[in-house]
């Protein structure tokens, strides 16, 4: 999934200045002095230290230690917060999402299934989106997200006739869970000018009715992004709800760095104007989409540091590598374990050429951009870790820190060659839970889905990883990846690789420390440490003490530079 287009239009900027003020006035503020004692204090340094205690003096963390250390720094002016046994942690941080995506469900029709949502067949699916439709202006985009074809009791995409039977005048598309393809109506595919006569772009498939070569709707890989282009267009109060509801979200789930992968620079200009107005009240990292920024960041059109700040880091730049495992358009070495389509040879495809691949990755690293390729099947990740060698025997980085967005289905050979080339993954590993059974018994099959997002084979060769959601492909649920990542237990109640679990400790590392650390921020956030902003959050009750349970636990505050930003009732 990228953020195409003008998700927040300069004409929300306006709306926004027009309210400032009130905006303004409303942005919290630390005190000048805070401590928290009698807590169970997670610190997630070098060493894992668990302490009583820490003190806070403004933004930044003071010090670390006992109850009687912290306490012989309190004076009158100090506010004192007794955790009465609780867990202070450092705030959770997103490695890889699509911030402000979370709420996109709130604003247009969700087509989820269970666990993530409560539709189960196509008819379920017709009736959202034809609610949706009543309520949508004559013309506008009809929107759906999140439908899952293997989770529909039909087990298959909708079609073009069926959207078409819930509007003829409104363009309709249904956002597949995996965020790679798209189904639409006739008058979507009319909008943007795909007909029997338009070719495959390559890297994408446009879906054909059988022995025909008229569209049936589903649109996959880079034949959507037009299509996305106006699905995820939205009105100027609309994308202040988006970014409301999703920063409300985030900090009371305990968020406290968001990220949003492939962004154009309309997004990037919007997210740092929310900022300044105190509308984001948390830290976000923005990943510039290379279709999108790529030429201007290689001619230095576009200057990443003109927007950044404390609260917005301009971070690495995103590419897209191949499509989603669970929509067969991850590309391997291997065939799929159920033949797609009957093609028993069948092994996804790559979103781009390996020639080209190649040219952009070295363009880019010679420019001195970090990167981040999104990878999920085995073959694409061959391609990238090919094309960064040799951009690295060209151009050597000492520590490039290249990201590999997801490397879901990576081998144990190329975790160690990640090692060697400085290459680090961010695996999203709460797919053991959402898509683990089918995973095994559908796409991948036992042996290759037992292997699935290796966190055991990275920690075992000292590869240093972070765990992530794709939000709002899952949802922002950070103790749900940190769950995942330790005990691999399917949504159908089956272990699924125990090789590749960790310890709880680790797998909290990996949504803290581990990744600030991926994105060069690991100075000053990811961890409670003197002198990093106290970007922290106090949990219900430990997840050291009863881990299976801790999916279970609720956020009792949230804080970002020692300013409250939320707190349960």
């Amino acid at each position: 999934m990228k953020w195409k287009t003008s998700l927040l239009v300069l004409a929300v900027m306006a709306v926004a200045l027009a309210i400032l003020f009130k905006i303004a006035t409303r942005v919290p503020q630390p005190p000048v002095h805070q401590v928290f004692i009698q807590g169970e204090v997670l610190t997630m340094d070098s060493n894992n230290q668990i302490a009583q205690a820490v003190s806070v003096r403004g933004e930044r963390i003071e010090a670390v230690g006992s109850n009687a250390d912290i306490m012989q720094l309190v004076t009158d002016e100090t506010v004192i917060t007794d955790l009465r046994g609780r867990t202070l942690m450092p705030g959770f941080i997103d490695a890889h999402g699509h911030f402000p995506g979370s709420a996109l469900t709130r604003i247009h029709a969700d087509l989820n299934s269970p666990p993530i949502g409560k539709l189960n067949t196509m008819a379920e699916v017709m009736a959202a989106l034809s609610a949706q439709a009543d309520k949508t202006p004559d013309g506008d985009w009809v929107v759906g997200m999140g439908y899952d074809d293997t989770l529909l009791a039909e087990n298959r995409h909708p079609t073009r006739a069926e959207l078409d039977q819930v509007s003829s005048e409104h363009p309709v598309v249904a956002v597949h869970v995996s965020g790679h393809m798209v189904v639409v109506n006739s008058a979507a595919l009319a909008v943007v000018g795909i007909d029997a006569s338009t070719a495959d772009p390559e890297g994408g498939v446009i879906g054909r009715r059988s022995n025909s070569q008229e569209p049936n709707g589903l649109l996959q890989e880079n034949a959507q992004w037009e299509v996305a282009k106006y699905a995820y267009e939205l009105g100027a109060m609309d994308s202040i709800r988006l970014i409301k509801m999703a920063s409300t979200e985030y900090a009371a789930i305990g968020v406290t760095t968001a990220q949003s992968g492939g962004v154009d620079e309309g997004l990037i200009k919007g997210v740092s104007v929310f900022i300044k107005l105190g509308v984001i009240p948390i830290r976000v990292v923005l990943f510039p989409a290379e279709t999108e920024l790529g030429e201007s960041l290689l001619t230095g059109d576009f200057q990443g540091e003109d927007y950044a700040s404390d609260r917005l880091t301009i971070g690495p730049v995103k590419l897209i590598a191949d499509g989603s495992i669970q929509g067969y358009t991850g590309y391997l070495t291997e065939p799929y374990y159920m033949p797609y389509h009957g093609e028993a040879s069948y092994l996804g495809y790559p979103s781009i050429s390996r020639v080209l691949l190649f040219e952009k990755v070295k363009a880019l690293h010679q420019a001195g951009h970090q990167m981040a390729i999104h990878a999920n099947g085995d073959a694409s990740i061959d391609d990238a870790l090919d094309a960064f060698a040799a951009a690295q025997k060209l151009h050597p980085v000492e520590d490039p820190r290249l990201i590999l967005i997801h490397a879901q289905m990576a081998r144990e050979d190329q975790i160690v060659r990640m090692k060697e080339l400085g290459v680090t993954p961010s695996f999203f590993s709460a797919h053991t839970w959402y898509w683990g059974d089918r995973h095994r018994d559908i796409f991948m099959g036992p042996e290759r889905a037992e292997n699935m997002s290796p966190a055991g084979w990275a920690q075992d060769n000292g590869l240093r990883y972070s765990t992530h959601l794709d939000t709002p492909v899952t949802p922002m649920q950070p103790l749900q990846s940190v769950w995942s990542t330790a005990f691999r237990i399917t949504h159908g109640g089956q272990l699924l690789g125990p090789q590749q679990r960790v310890s709880v400790m680790q797998a909290l590392r990996s949504v803290t420390i581990d990744a600030a650390w991926q994105v060069f921020e690991e100075d000053n956030r990811g961890s409670l440490e003197p002198g990093k902003y106290a970007d922290m959050i106090i949990l219900s009750g430990s997840p050291l003490k009863d881990p299976m349970a801790m999916r279970e636990l609720k956020i009792k505050t949230t804080l970002v530079g020692g300013a409250t930003i939320y707190q349960s009732r």
